[in-house]
C-alpha cells in the first residue's frame, strides 16, 4: 500500500514516470524489509537492456522520424484521396486509409495522431466537414499505430513477456484489419453519412493526374510490406526489417529532397531521446517486477485471478477493463511494462496463447490515449482541431465503441490473431 500510495503520489505530482515507477520500486523494497536488494539495482537495469530485441526500437522510431521529415505520408495521403476521395464522405475514408497505411510505418499512435492532425482536420474542415467529426476519425484512426505491424508496443509487450516479436508483428495483421474495413471505424463513417447530418461529397481528379500520384506515392507504401514480408519469409529479424526500413525510407527522403543532410543530426537526436525514454521505462519497470516477484506478488495474483474466475475469456475481459482504466492516466508503454509481468503467471495457468495475450493488451492500453482525463491523443486533436474535449470525446465515442466491439470479438475468438502467426511460422 506505501508502494502504491508514492507511486500514484509522485504521478499525479507530474514526476517523470521513469522516476515515479522507480520510487514506487524502492518504496516497495524498503517497506518489505528488501533493502539488500538495493546494491542489485544497476545490474537489474544493465539485464533488463541487454536484449538484442530492443535494437528493434530506435530503428523502427527512426524510420517514424523519416516518414514525417521527408513528406513521405503526405504522400500516402494524396494516393487515398485519389482511390476514395470520390465517395461520399471520400475524405473521411482517405483520412481512416492513410492512418492505416502510415500505422504500418510509424508505429506509434501519439506520433500518427499528430502528424494527421496537422494535415487532415484542416482539410476536412475546410471541405465542408464538422469540426468534431473530423477530429474523432483522425484521433480513433490513429489507434491503428499500434496494432497494424510494426508496432513499438509489441516489441515492447515481446521483450517484457519474453515472446518472440515476429508472431507478435504477424498477429496484429487481421486484428487491424478488422478495425478498418470489417465494419468497424469505415461503417461508424458510413452510417454516420447515412443517418447523421451527411458528409460531402468529394470531386474526383483528371486520370493522368490521379495515375502520377498513385505511383509517387505508393513508393512510400513499400515499406510496410518489405517488412512484413520479409519477416513473414523468413528473411530478416524484426530488428533487421527495421534496419531495412530505415535505409529505405532514407534513401526516398533523400530522393524527394525532402531531407538534407543538416537534418540527420536533429532526426538521430529525437530518436536518441525517445529511445532513451522508452528504455528508461524498460529499465525501472524491471526492477519493480523483479522486487515484486522476489516478495511472492506474481503468485499471489495468480492466486487471486484464479478465484476470480477460470474462464480465459472472463479473464481477457477483465484484463481489458483493467488496461482500459490504467490506460486513462498512463502512458501505453508504462502500462504493459508494469502490468504484463504481473499478469503472465496467470495467462500461463489459464493456458491463453501469450501471442494472442499480446495482441488484447496492445489494443486495451491504447484506446486509453484517446480517454479522458488524461487522453493524449485527445489533446492533441484538440490543439489542432481548437474544439473542447467533451466535444471531441462525444464525436469520438461511436468510432471507440467499434472498436471495443472488435476487440471482445478477437478476445472470444482467439484464433483471430493467432492463426496468422502459426501460418507463416510454421512455413
Amino acid at each position: 500500500m506505501t508502494a502504491l500510495i508514492v507511486f500514484f503520489g509522485l504521478l499525479f505530482a507530474g514526476l517523470p514516470i521513469v522516476a515515479t515507477i522507480l520510487a514506487g520500486a524502492v518504496a516497495f523494497m524498503a517497506t518489505n524489509d528488501l533493502s539488500v536488494l538495493f546494491d542489485s539495482i544497476p545490474i537489474q537495469f544493465y539485464g533488463a537492456l541487454e536484449i538484442n530485441s530492443l535494437l528493434a526500437i530506435p530503428l523502427f522510431l527512426l524510420v517514424g522520424e523519416i516518414m514525417n521529415k521527408g513528406g513521405l505520408t503526405q504522400r500516402l495521403i494524396a494516393v487515398t484521396e485519389v482511390l476514395v476521395g470520390g465517395l461520399r464522405g471520400g475524405l473521411a475514408y482517405a483520412n481512416l486509409f492513410t492512418n492505416a497505411m502510415a500505422a504500418s510505418i510509424l508505429g506509434s499512435a501519439v506520433a500518427q495522431i499528430g502528424v494527421m492532425s496537422k494535415v487532415m482536420i484542416p482539410a476536412m474542415e475546410k471541405a465542408g466537414y464538422n469540426r468534431a467529426f473530423s477530429g474523432a476519425v483522425t484521433v480513433s484512426s490513429g489507434l491503428l499505430g499500434p496494432i497494424i505491424p510494426p508496432s513499438m508496443l509489441m516489441i515492447i509487450y515481446g521483450v517484457v513477456a519474453v515472446q518472440p516479436i515476429a508472431p507478435l508483428f504477424i498477429a496484429g495483421i487481421v486484428p487491424g484489419i478488422l478495425i478498418v474495413l470489417a465494419l468497424a471505424l469505415a461503417l461508424v463513417i458510413f452510417l454516420y453519412g447515412v443517418f447523421g447530418p451527411g458528409l460531402p461529397k468529394g470531386e474526383r481528379g483528371h486520370r493522368s493526374e490521379s495515375v502520377k500520384i498513385v505511383v509517387a506515392g505508393l513508393v512510400p507504401g513499400l515499406i510496410p510490406v518489405v517488412v512484413i514480408a520479409g519477416i513473414m519469409l523468413g528473411v530478416m529479424t524484426p530488428t533487421e526489417s527495421g534496419a531495412v526500413a530505415s535505409i529505405i525510407a532514407l534513401v526516398m527522403g533523400f530522393a524527394y529532397r525532402e531531407i538534407k543532410v543538416r537534418d540527420l543530426g536533429k532526426i538521430f537526436l529525437d530518436v536518441a531521446t525517445n529511445t532513451a525514454t522508452i528504455t528508461g521505462l524498460i529499465a525501472a519497470a524491471s526492477v519493480l517486477s523483479w522486487a515484486l516477484a522476489f516478495q511472492g506478488v506474481p503468485d499471489l495474483v495468480v492466486e487471486w485471478m484464479k478465484s476470480l474466475t477460470d474462464s480465459p475469456f472472463v479473464f481477457l475481459l477483465l484484463v481489458i477493463v483493467m488496461m482500459l482504466t490504467l490506460g486513462m492516466f498512463l502512458e501505453s508503454i508504462s502500462v504493459l511494462i508494469v502490468v504484463v509481468p504481473l499478469l503472465m503467471p496467470v495467462v500461463n495457468a489459464l493456458g491463453i496463447d501469450p501471442i494472442h495475450f499480446g495482441v488484447i493488451c496492445t489494443v486495451s492500453t491504447v484506446i486509453g490515449l484517446v480517454t479522458p482525463p488524461v487522453g493524449p491523443g485527445l489533446y492533441i486533436a484538440m490543439v489542432q482541431a481548437d474544439i473542447r474535449m467533451g466535444a471531441l470525446f462525444r464525436a469520438t465515442l461511436p468510432f471507440l465503441i467499434a472498436v471495443l466491439a472488435v476487440l471482445v470479438l478477437v478476445a472470444a475468438v482467439p484464433q483471430l490473431s493467432t492463426w496468422l502467426p502459426a501460418l507463416t511460422m510454421s512455413n
